[in-house]
């Protein structure tokens, strides 16, 4: 089913077509409630204790951005799939964030992306030449990414959906995990947050420039983050449960508080704004319900608007990492990398001041 790489098409019969109309949520928001999923993921580990292959290094117990099984003493595979409605309109856009998140698992193990197939459901009277532009754009993501398209599997559906299962190799003992981050070390994030503020609420500038960040990928990130070897602690990335629930699932693994720092948080314009002005994504609610037993903020130095920069739902979201000082004064020499906090020896929990 993979398609060449052709530039996107311009013909004026795509114009009016608005991929977001075809839907009722997109994105990383579009995820079940992280409380439900963790019940319904810890019942099937439960069930599946007994049959673990001793190859199978990270799967449901604990869960992780992707499972990763050793093939050979220098090789494990890592294995994730990702896939969402649009959560824009324009096609091209569509499919190259689709990958960009897709391919984002991969990179926050420490792996590097070798091949990826589609997951593809569209409504029977959908544009056909739109899919090509889908398709067309997430492969050549696919490609920067270092890795092909070779195949995949399209059904119809009401909806459209689309994204990949990919797949990465990594050594075994290089394995980056949500695990690890002790009192002391910095918070690190390579992407700005608020795309879900920003895309509900933001002017047209403001969602261009995080359409452009989300379609990016995070493989420089984790090259550096790989090149820092054992200074790096704790690595995931930043998607649908927000800062504040990857950051508690990396406290929790942990055994540690992560302290985010609200002057420290950096946005896409817009976010903010819309985030005062009362902007909220289906998600905020889910995600504020998912730590709410874990998650506290100062009233005084904080306002609701940061408090939902952290609640929002992010797609293809930057690489969230705990790493040492010394690693952290290195990264932040590029600009892409910002500090959101640090962890301390508190009880595992988040706390926003």
């Amino acid at each position: 089913m993979s398609i060449s790489s052709t530039s996107p098409s311009t013909s004026p019969s795509l114009s009016p077509l608005k991929l977001t109309e075809w839907t009722s949520c997109g994105g990383c928001a579009a995820k079940w409630g992280a409380n439900l999923l963790k019940d319904l993921v810890n019942e099937l580990a439960t069930d599946a204790q007994p049959k673990i292959d001793p190859a199978l290094l990270v799967g449901l117990a604990p869960f992780d951005d992707a499972a990763v099984y050793q093939v050979s003493q220098d090789v494990a595979l890592v294995s994730t799939t990702d896939f969402f409605p649009p959560l824009v309109d324009d096609p091209d856009d569509f499919g190259a964030i689709s990958a960009a998140n897709a391919c984002s698992d991969v990179f926050a193990m420490g792996g590097r992306v070798v091949m990826a197939v589609n997951i593809a459901a569209f409504p029977e009277n959908f544009p056909r030449e739109a899919i090509s532009q889908i398709f067309a754009a997430a492969s050549r993501v696919v490609e920067q990414a270092g890795g092909s398209v070779a195949g995949g599997h399209t059904i119809r559906n009401p909806e459209p959906i689309f994204g990949l299962a990919v797949q990465g190799v990594v050594h075994p003992q290089k394995i980056f995990r949500k695990g690890g981050a002790v009192a002391g070390d910095v918070a690190i994030l390579s992407k700005p947050l608020g795309t879900g503020l920003t895309l509900a609420g933001g002017s047209t500038s403001d969602k261009a420039a995080a359409i452009a960040g989300m379609r990016e990928l995070n493989r420089v990130a984790s090259e550096q983050l790989q090149r820092l070897g054992n200074a790096v602690h704790g690595v995931t990335d930043v998607t649908g449960y927000g800062l504040a629930g990857h950051g508690w699932e990396m406290a929790q693994r942990s055994g540690v508080q992560l302290v985010l720092r609200a002057a420290w948080l950096r946005a896409y314009s817009g976010a903010i704004e819309a985030a005062l002005a009362g902007v909220r994504t289906g998600g905020d609610a889910r995600n504020r319900e998912y730590v709410a037993e874990h998650f506290s903020f100062d009233a005084v130095t904080t306002d609701d608007a940061r408090v939902a920069l952290c609640m929002d739902p992010q797609t293809s979201g930057g690489l969230l990492a705990a790493v040492t000082r010394e690693a952290a004064e290195e990264l932040l020499r590029d600009e892409m990398w910002f500090k959101v906090g640090e962890f301390s020896s508190s009880p595992a929990s988040v706390h926003l001041c």
